[in-house]
Protein backbone atom coordinates (compact mmCIF):
# COMPACT_ATOMS: atom_id res chain seq x y z
CA UNK A 1 0.00 0.00 0.00
CA UNK A 2 2.69 2.39 0.73
CA UNK A 3 4.67 1.48 -2.22
CA UNK A 4 1.55 2.46 -4.19
CA UNK A 5 1.00 5.97 -2.86
CA UNK A 6 4.61 6.22 -3.13
CA UNK A 7 4.21 6.10 -7.15
CA UNK A 8 0.91 7.79 -7.25
CA UNK A 9 3.09 11.09 -5.48
CA UNK A 10 6.18 10.75 -8.17
CA UNK A 11 3.07 10.64 -11.10
CA UNK A 12 1.28 13.65 -9.92
CA UNK A 13 5.06 15.83 -8.79
CA UNK A 14 5.69 14.74 -12.96
CA UNK A 15 2.70 16.31 -14.43
CA UNK A 16 2.76 19.48 -12.44
CA UNK A 17 6.27 19.77 -13.38
CA UNK A 18 5.33 19.61 -17.43
CA UNK A 19 2.52 22.03 -16.60
CA UNK A 20 4.26 24.48 -15.34
CA UNK A 21 7.26 24.23 -18.75
CA UNK A 22 4.29 24.70 -21.42
CA UNK A 23 4.86 28.37 -21.19
CA UNK A 24 8.17 27.92 -22.38
CA UNK A 25 6.33 27.13 -25.96
CA UNK A 26 4.56 30.05 -26.04
CA UNK A 27 7.51 32.09 -25.15
CA UNK A 28 10.03 31.08 -27.55
CA UNK A 29 7.36 31.43 -30.71
CA UNK A 30 6.88 34.99 -29.24
CA UNK A 31 10.97 35.34 -29.57
CA UNK A 32 10.75 33.60 -33.05
CA UNK A 33 7.98 36.29 -34.36
CA UNK A 34 9.93 39.18 -33.12
CA UNK A 35 12.80 37.72 -34.99
CA UNK A 36 11.28 37.78 -38.11
CA UNK A 37 9.23 41.02 -37.77
CA UNK A 38 13.10 42.49 -37.06
CA UNK A 39 14.44 40.98 -39.88
CA UNK A 40 11.87 42.68 -42.62
CA UNK A 41 12.27 45.68 -40.98
CA UNK A 42 16.06 45.61 -41.35
CA UNK A 43 15.65 44.51 -44.57
CA UNK A 44 13.14 47.42 -45.80
CA UNK A 45 15.23 50.10 -44.84
CA UNK A 46 18.06 48.94 -46.69
CA UNK A 47 16.83 50.52 -49.94
CA UNK A 48 18.56 49.47 -52.81
CA UNK A 49 19.02 52.80 -54.70
CA UNK A 50 20.02 51.82 -57.93
CA UNK A 51 16.07 50.20 -57.97
CA UNK A 52 14.41 53.07 -56.60
CA UNK A 53 16.06 55.24 -59.18
CA UNK A 54 14.75 52.98 -62.06
CA UNK A 55 11.06 52.61 -60.80
CA UNK A 56 11.00 56.38 -60.62
CA UNK A 57 12.05 56.87 -64.06
CA UNK A 58 9.70 53.69 -65.52
CA UNK A 59 6.93 55.74 -63.52
CA UNK A 60 7.83 59.06 -65.01
CA UNK A 61 7.81 57.50 -68.81
CA UNK A 62 4.55 56.29 -68.24
CA UNK A 63 3.08 59.35 -67.01
CA UNK A 64 4.33 61.54 -69.93
CA UNK A 65 3.30 59.19 -72.96
CA UNK A 66 6.46 58.04 -73.62
CA UNK A 67 6.04 54.17 -73.45
CA UNK A 68 3.01 53.93 -75.40
CA UNK A 69 3.52 55.84 -79.50
CA UNK A 70 0.82 58.74 -79.70
CA UNK A 71 0.17 58.86 -75.85
CA UNK A 72 -0.11 62.15 -74.29
CA UNK A 73 1.53 63.58 -71.24
CA UNK A 74 -0.98 63.01 -67.93
CA UNK A 75 0.84 66.36 -66.62
CA UNK A 76 -0.40 68.15 -69.86
CA UNK A 77 -3.83 67.53 -69.74
CA UNK A 78 -5.77 70.22 -68.13
CA UNK A 79 -8.45 69.05 -65.18
CA UNK A 80 -11.63 69.01 -66.41
CA UNK A 81 -13.72 72.56 -65.88
CA UNK A 82 -16.28 71.97 -63.92
CA UNK A 83 -17.80 75.86 -64.97
CA UNK A 84 -20.51 74.92 -67.67
CA UNK A 85 -19.61 75.48 -71.27
CA UNK A 86 -21.18 78.66 -72.67
CA UNK A 87 -23.95 77.39 -75.27
CA UNK A 88 -23.59 77.92 -78.94
CA UNK A 89 -25.16 80.08 -81.15
CA UNK A 90 -26.86 77.53 -83.00
CA UNK A 91 -28.06 76.23 -79.54
CA UNK A 92 -29.10 79.18 -78.27
CA UNK A 93 -31.29 80.20 -81.83
CA UNK A 94 -32.56 76.97 -81.38
CA UNK A 95 -33.81 77.50 -77.91
CA UNK A 96 -35.31 80.41 -78.64
CA UNK A 97 -37.42 79.42 -81.43
CA UNK A 98 -38.89 76.69 -79.05
CA UNK A 99 -39.61 79.45 -76.65
CA UNK A 100 -41.74 81.57 -79.05
CA UNK A 101 -43.29 78.39 -80.26
CA UNK A 102 -44.65 77.29 -77.17
CA UNK A 103 -45.83 81.20 -76.11
CA UNK A 104 -47.94 80.99 -79.77
CA UNK A 105 -49.17 77.50 -78.21
CA UNK A 106 -49.83 79.26 -75.17
CA UNK A 107 -51.90 82.19 -77.03
CA UNK A 108 -53.71 80.22 -79.41
CA UNK A 109 -55.68 78.36 -76.91
CA UNK A 110 -56.19 81.31 -74.95
CA UNK A 111 -57.87 83.25 -77.86
CA UNK A 112 -59.67 79.54 -79.12
CA UNK A 113 -60.96 79.70 -74.79
CA UNK A 114 -62.27 83.43 -75.78
CA UNK A 115 -63.75 82.92 -78.97
CA UNK A 116 -65.69 79.73 -77.96
CA UNK A 117 -67.60 81.96 -75.16
CA UNK A 118 -68.33 84.93 -77.98
CA UNK A 119 -69.92 82.01 -80.13
CA UNK A 120 -71.83 80.43 -77.09
CA UNK A 121 -73.17 83.93 -76.20
CA UNK A 122 -74.25 85.17 -79.33
CA UNK A 123 -75.56 81.58 -80.17
CA UNK A 124 -72.99 81.62 -83.32
CA UNK A 125 -72.46 77.53 -83.19
CA UNK A 126 -73.17 77.48 -86.94
CA UNK A 127 -71.40 79.67 -87.87
CA UNK A 128 -68.37 80.14 -86.13
CA UNK A 129 -65.99 77.10 -85.00
CA UNK A 130 -62.67 77.16 -83.00
CA UNK A 131 -59.54 75.02 -83.42
CA UNK A 132 -55.96 74.50 -84.01
CA UNK A 133 -53.85 73.51 -86.90
CA UNK A 134 -50.10 73.48 -88.30
CA UNK A 135 -50.77 77.40 -89.73
CA UNK A 136 -51.55 79.67 -86.99
CA UNK A 137 -54.83 80.96 -85.86
CA UNK A 138 -57.34 80.60 -89.22
CA UNK A 139 -60.49 82.27 -89.32
CA UNK A 140 -62.67 80.96 -91.62
CA UNK A 141 -65.52 82.88 -92.75
CA UNK A 142 -68.34 81.45 -95.00
CA UNK A 143 -68.66 84.08 -96.98
CA UNK A 144 -72.79 83.45 -97.96
CA UNK A 145 -75.13 85.61 -96.26
CA UNK A 146 -73.08 86.55 -93.67
CA UNK A 147 -70.04 88.15 -95.48
CA UNK A 148 -70.95 88.80 -99.18
CA UNK A 149 -73.59 88.57 -101.46
CA UNK A 150 -72.94 86.35 -104.71
CA UNK A 151 -70.58 87.55 -107.29
CA UNK A 152 -70.28 90.61 -104.71
CA UNK A 153 -66.98 91.62 -102.63
CA UNK A 154 -68.81 94.01 -100.85
CA UNK A 155 -69.07 93.50 -96.88
CA UNK A 156 -72.73 92.95 -95.40
CA UNK A 157 -73.81 94.99 -92.31
CA UNK A 158 -73.66 91.77 -89.81
CA UNK A 159 -69.98 90.67 -90.85
CA UNK A 160 -68.68 94.08 -89.10
CA UNK A 161 -69.41 92.46 -85.71
CA UNK A 162 -67.69 88.99 -86.36
CA UNK A 163 -64.87 91.03 -87.94
CA UNK A 164 -64.58 93.69 -85.07
CA UNK A 165 -64.15 90.60 -82.36
CA UNK A 166 -61.67 88.74 -84.48
CA UNK A 167 -59.74 91.94 -85.37
CA UNK A 168 -59.79 92.13 -81.05
CA UNK A 169 -58.30 88.65 -80.61
CA UNK A 170 -55.95 89.06 -83.78
CA UNK A 171 -54.35 91.95 -81.56
CA UNK A 172 -54.04 89.70 -78.73
CA UNK A 173 -50.62 88.00 -80.55
CA UNK A 174 -49.58 91.50 -82.00
CA UNK A 175 -46.22 91.25 -83.98
CA UNK A 176 -47.41 87.97 -86.07
CA UNK A 177 -47.80 87.99 -89.92
CA UNK A 178 -51.68 87.84 -91.16
CA UNK A 179 -52.55 86.64 -94.49
CA UNK A 180 -56.20 86.68 -95.50
CA UNK A 181 -57.08 83.71 -98.28
CA UNK A 182 -60.28 83.97 -100.29
CA UNK A 183 -61.96 80.95 -101.52
CA UNK A 184 -64.72 80.14 -104.00
CA UNK A 185 -66.49 77.39 -105.42
CA UNK A 186 -65.48 75.89 -109.15
CA UNK A 187 -69.22 77.26 -110.92
CA UNK A 188 -68.25 80.33 -113.13
CA UNK A 189 -69.74 83.20 -112.38
CA UNK A 190 -70.74 86.62 -114.17
CA UNK A 191 -71.28 90.16 -113.50
CA UNK A 192 -68.94 92.55 -111.99
CA UNK A 193 -65.49 89.93 -111.88
CA UNK A 194 -64.27 88.03 -115.19
CA UNK A 195 -63.54 84.81 -112.82
CA UNK A 196 -63.30 82.95 -109.44
CA UNK A 197 -59.88 84.48 -109.19
CA UNK A 198 -60.68 87.96 -109.12
CA UNK A 199 -63.70 87.47 -107.10
CA UNK A 200 -61.44 85.70 -104.35
CA UNK A 201 -58.28 88.24 -104.25
CA UNK A 202 -61.35 90.87 -103.81
CA UNK A 203 -63.14 89.35 -101.02
CA UNK A 204 -59.48 88.60 -99.06
CA UNK A 205 -58.18 92.37 -99.94
CA UNK A 206 -62.21 93.76 -98.41
CA UNK A 207 -61.73 91.78 -95.32
CA UNK A 208 -58.21 92.82 -94.96
CA UNK A 209 -59.29 96.30 -95.21
CA UNK A 210 -61.63 95.85 -92.64
CA UNK A 211 -59.60 93.98 -90.11
CA UNK A 212 -56.89 96.95 -90.76
CA UNK A 213 -59.75 99.78 -89.84
CA UNK A 214 -60.54 97.81 -86.86
CA UNK A 215 -56.80 97.97 -85.35
CA UNK A 216 -54.38 95.41 -87.10
CA UNK A 217 -51.59 96.39 -87.92
CA UNK A 218 -51.11 96.84 -91.74
CA UNK A 219 -47.71 96.11 -91.76
CA UNK A 220 -48.36 92.72 -91.37
CA UNK A 221 -51.23 91.78 -93.87
CA UNK A 222 -51.18 90.13 -96.87
CA UNK A 223 -54.20 89.51 -99.11
CA UNK A 224 -54.05 86.26 -101.54
CA UNK A 225 -57.07 84.46 -103.93
CA UNK A 226 -57.44 80.73 -104.35
CA UNK A 227 -60.09 80.55 -106.71
CA UNK A 228 -61.55 77.01 -105.97
CA UNK A 229 -58.43 75.08 -106.10
CA UNK A 230 -58.67 74.70 -101.74
CA UNK A 231 -61.82 72.85 -100.83
CA UNK A 232 -62.95 71.97 -97.87
CA UNK A 233 -66.21 70.08 -98.85
CA UNK A 234 -67.70 68.01 -101.81
CA UNK A 235 -68.12 70.39 -105.06
CA UNK A 236 -71.04 68.27 -105.84
CA UNK A 237 -73.39 69.45 -103.21
CA UNK A 238 -75.06 72.77 -102.96
CA UNK A 239 -73.98 72.58 -98.68
CA UNK A 240 -70.47 71.46 -99.99
CA UNK A 241 -70.26 74.05 -102.36
CA UNK A 242 -71.54 76.60 -99.81
CA UNK A 243 -68.91 75.94 -97.29
CA UNK A 244 -66.03 76.14 -99.99
CA UNK A 245 -67.07 80.08 -100.45
CA UNK A 246 -65.29 81.17 -97.51
CA UNK A 247 -62.32 83.73 -96.32
CA UNK A 248 -59.76 82.06 -94.28
CA UNK A 249 -57.75 84.83 -91.89
CA UNK A 250 -54.59 83.09 -90.77
CA UNK A 251 -52.47 84.66 -87.75
CA UNK A 252 -48.98 82.73 -88.23
CA UNK A 253 -46.74 81.16 -85.88
CA UNK A 254 -43.56 82.66 -85.22
CA UNK A 255 -41.40 82.27 -88.11
CA UNK A 256 -43.66 81.91 -90.51
CA UNK A 257 -43.35 84.74 -93.17
CA UNK A 258 -46.05 83.57 -95.21
CA UNK A 259 -49.62 81.14 -94.82
CA UNK A 260 -49.52 78.40 -96.93
CA UNK A 261 -52.70 76.61 -99.46
CA UNK A 262 -54.37 75.63 -96.40
CA UNK A 263 -53.38 72.11 -97.58
CA UNK A 264 -52.26 68.94 -95.63
CA UNK A 265 -52.33 67.87 -92.01
CA UNK A 266 -53.58 69.60 -89.73
CA UNK A 267 -51.59 69.42 -86.28
CA UNK A 268 -51.21 71.84 -84.25
CA UNK A 269 -52.40 75.65 -84.75
CA UNK A 270 -55.69 77.55 -83.84
CA UNK A 271 -58.17 77.70 -86.60
CA UNK A 272 -61.38 80.00 -86.44
CA UNK A 273 -64.07 78.98 -89.08
CA UNK A 274 -67.08 81.69 -89.45
CA UNK A 275 -70.11 80.14 -91.60
CA UNK A 276 -73.37 81.07 -92.71
CA UNK A 277 -76.26 79.67 -90.41
CA UNK A 278 -77.57 77.43 -92.71
CA UNK A 279 -74.33 75.32 -93.20
CA UNK A 280 -73.47 73.45 -89.68
CA UNK A 281 -69.80 72.75 -89.81
CA UNK A 282 -68.51 69.42 -88.99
Amino acid sequence: MAGHRGSRRRRAGHGEHENEERWLLTYSDMITLLMALFIVMFAISNVNKSKLEALRQSLEDAFSGAILPGGHTVRQVAPPSRTPAPPQPGQAQSNLVDNEQNRDEIEFREIKRRLDRYVRIRHLEGQIRTLIDQRGLVIRLLTDRILFDSGSADLKPGARPILSEVASMLKLRAGLPVSVEGHTDPVPISGRYPSNWELSTARAARVVRALIAYGVPAQSMSATGYAWLHPIASNATASGRARNRRVEVVLLRSGRGTASSGVGPLTSSLRVSITSGAVPLR
